[in-house]
């Protein structure tokens, strides 16, 4: 292993594939963590490969965007060549697919959002990615999405370094235009994207190889089942954004990435009411990527100002960060006991805890409302609260909460909801009909 590459000095091997070998290493004298990726010097330098490498790395420091690794260096030695690279700390997506298969479909659509947004930046510049998969999506521990690999992009301005059939692709996550050899645009990421997203909302990819067709043959000619089917909890909704953007044909898919964004922000916004890192720094918690310390100091971090005041309010804002239930039950009673006697003590918690010694909603304090149709037991925090239709405002702490719609005729909903300081937010739900249970079947 080589010590130093221009001005960085290499730590350790992180990586190694058929092309090129990945370090750590910090670049000095700035003390900066980076990743480098080296072509392994048994490639010649005017091979296919190197160009691919160096176009790679030509297409990645021109794409300057959250959502795409950023690429600080390119160094040519010792008959080699170097992309210095941002060190991301975290877990690719395949590697998490490993530890859980199927993810939560609101993580699954952050993640796809993310990638998106990457990708319509580089879209905009005429440049098609051509290798979406979950191995290219990489997850930070500060719930951060990163697109990777540009190494067999596309840009049309340019010639094509891939049309003698090498490096194509990978072929589960291949449109089928791009199976044929056709020209390729946009759509083409758009159609990679929906597998990605049908894989981790079921667990599996849409498009697998049997005795009767290869994976290259089904994208082009099967449909595939539907996500329901093997995940009855994906949402109808989600559903159809996966279908459009794996339509065979690329004149019925997105017809711009933007689209696809406004489609997958408007399914995130009635589920995910707090910021879309938290959510993935939560989550990675959840299946133990990263520790509960680890987690509990970077929301701890991004938490209010006001609110990180001494231990006492830090453990405060883990409570209310982490995906847990039991954020204090006897706060949600006590809120309840205020709202159905403020009426008799004129509406002064302050006076109520005086007379009974019972704890108080904070006046800093947020205010939920619930419109369900048909109609639903509400419960919060585990606590049942209301029945709908109501035009009572549950009172409660700013936070995380948990809300459960419960309709013994319905499919029961679970949401977490994000309470503000001082505001009042309507929360909306159309329940699902419970799927009849056919003649002779124990339910």
């Amino acid at each position: 292993m080589v010590d130093q590459i221009g001005n960085c000095r290499i730590l350790q091997e992180i990586g190694s594939g058929g092309m090129a070998v990945v370090y750590k290493a910090v670049q000095e004298p700035l003390g900066r963590t980076v990743a480098i990726k080296a072509l392994k010097p048994s490639i010649a330098m005017d091979s296919g490969f190197a160009k691919r490498f160096e176009r790679e790395a030509h297409f990645m420091a021109s794409l300057q965007h959250e959502n795409i690794l950023h690429v600080h260096d390119f160094v040519k030695d010792r008959g080699t060549m170097f992309i210095v690279m941002e060190y991301v700390q975290g877990i690719d997506l395949y590697d998490l697919l490993e530890i859980t298969p199927r993810l939560p479909v609101d993580i699954a659509a952050i993640i796809a959002l993310q990638v998106a947004r990457a990708l319509d930046y580089a879209h905009f510049r005429g440049i098609i990615h051509r290798d979406i998969k979950p191995a290219n999506v990489m997850l930070s521990h500060h719930g951060e999405v990163k697109l990777m690999d540009f190494g067999i992009a596309r840009d049309d301005r340019l010639t094509d370094l891939t049309e003698t059939g090498t490096g194509l692709g990978t072929p589960s996550y291949m449109s089928p235009e791009q199976i044929l050899g056709d020209k390729l645009d946009f759509r083409s990421d758009i159609f990679s994207v929906g597998i990605v997203l049908y894989q981790m909302v079921t667990g599996r990819k849409p498009f697998v190889e049997d005795d009767a067709r290869t994976v290259m043959q089904k994208i082009r000619l099967d449909r595939y089942t539907s996500p329901r089917k093997i995940n009855p909890s994906v949402p109808r909704t989600l559903e159809h954004i996966m279908g459009r953007c794996m339509e065979k044909l690329p004149a019925n898919r997105y017809p711009t990435t933007q689209a696809l964004i406004d489609d997958l922000q408007d399914f995130l916004a009635a589920r995910v009411p707090i910021n879309h890192n938290a959510r993935l720094v939560m989550y990675l918690r959840e299946v133990g990527v990263i520790t509960d310390a680890k987690a509990e100091e970077i929301l701890s971090a991004s938490a209010p100002n006001r609110m990180r005041r001494g231990n006492g309010d830090r453990r405060m804002i883990t409570q209310m960060w982490a995906v847990q239930g039991g954020l204090g039950a006897f706060v949600v009673i006590a809120g309840l006991a205020v709202q159905g006697l403020s009426g008799r003590l004129g509406g002064d918690p302050d006076q109520f805890a005086a007379e009974t010694g019972a704890p108080v909603v904070p006046q800093r304090a947020g205010h939920l409302r619930f419109v369900v149709d048909p109609w639903a037991r509400v419960e919060i925090d585990g606590q049942e609260v209301l029945t709908t239709p109501s035009a009572r405002e549950i009172a409660l702490p700013p936070g995380l909460h948990f809300v459960r719609f419960e309709n013994p005729y319905f499919q029961a909903i679970d949401r977490e909801v994000w309470v503000r300081e001082g505001e009042t937010d309507v929360i909306e739900e159309t329940l699902a009909e419970i799927a009849a249970t056919p003649e002779g079947e124990t339910p």
